[in-house]
């Protein structure tokens, strides 16, 4: 079946309130406060932050397709939060290396911005540049490089990304763990691994960790007016950094080890939002 996505004259913000208002009926929830993309190692927090009101099939919503990724559900979540709040849990994430093009990556950001959210937080499993943030070690994101060549914004849209990644929102997060440490995050397209002459490239242009996700996504919820708050899992040492070779098992491996602590870190963080 062909996504309304893929017609380069549809309105992909006309879609995303579509898909919003099917997620409104099918959970009989009118608005949601909250979204998270939970990527490697984080899927848990789901299970943790409140109680399940109603689980979507991604491909019951207009413009969502199945995950294609080994690890990633591919279902919509509202959960009613203790706070008396609604999140949305995205489960649905689009690569950009699946090669749908960017409107289908950000959908899931814009669909939620259309549901009412406010803040949405990003998560993703990623390689770690700094020798000191041993597999399993979470980090908040405090700025990126979008090295996709590719953007989101489509037209003549200046969006400003200076305070992309909240202030407001890592200082709630350290709050319930002072140890957070934060860096900038590099998003290649994938889906190989950096090389490691590429990721002293990274090194050299500021990087801290590298992965293939979240930049694209956090600039289509700035355009949106959406706060932010990103979060990596270090899964594992990027490509010359650590001298073992790179496999998405070891990504996988490193994810359901940390799972437990980083998800509760997690629901720690959404219950002060």
């Amino acid at each position: 079946m062909s996504n309304p996505l893929d017609d380069p004259k549809a309105d992909p913000f006309q879609i995303a309130r579509q898909a919003a208002q099917v997620i409104a009926e099918k959970s009989g929830i009118a608005q949601h406060d909250i979204a998270l993309t939970l990527g490697s190692g984080w899927a848990k927090a789901a299970d943790l932050i409140g109680e399940t009101v109603s689980t979507i099939d991604a491909s019951e919503i207009p413009g969502f397709t199945r995950s294609e990724v080994v690890g990633h559900v591919s279902t919509i979540r509202s959960i009613l939060l203790p706070s008396g709040k609604h999140a949305l849990v995205l489960g649905a994430r689009t690569h950009y290396y699946e090669g749908h093009g960017v409107r289908r990556v950000v959908h899931g950001v814009r669909t939620a911005a259309a549901a009412g959210v406010k803040t949405m937080i990003l998560t993703n499993g990623a390689g770690g540049i700094k020798t000191s943030w041993l597999p399993g070690t979470p980090v908040l994101i405090s700025d990126h490089i979008n090295f996709t060549s590719a953007s989101p914004i489509e037209g003549a849209n200046f969006v400003d990304l200076t305070d992309l990644y909240a202030v407001r929102l890592r200082d709630i997060a350290r709050t319930v763990d002072s140890s957070l440490d934060e860096g900038v995050y590099m998003q290649f397209r994938g889906p190989h691994y950096e090389t490691p002459a590429e990721v002293q490239m990274a090194k050299a242009m500021g990087a801290h960790i590298v992965g293939m996700s979240t930049a694209l996504e956090a600039i289509a919820a700035r355009q949106s007016g959406l706060e932010v708050l990103g979060l990596s899992l270090s899964t594992n040492l990027a490509a010359g950094i650590s001298d073992s070779p790179l496999s998405h098992k070891e990504v996988l491996e490193a994810g359901k080890e940390a799972e437990p602590r980083i998800s509760a870190l997690l629901a720690a963080i959404v219950a002060k939002l």
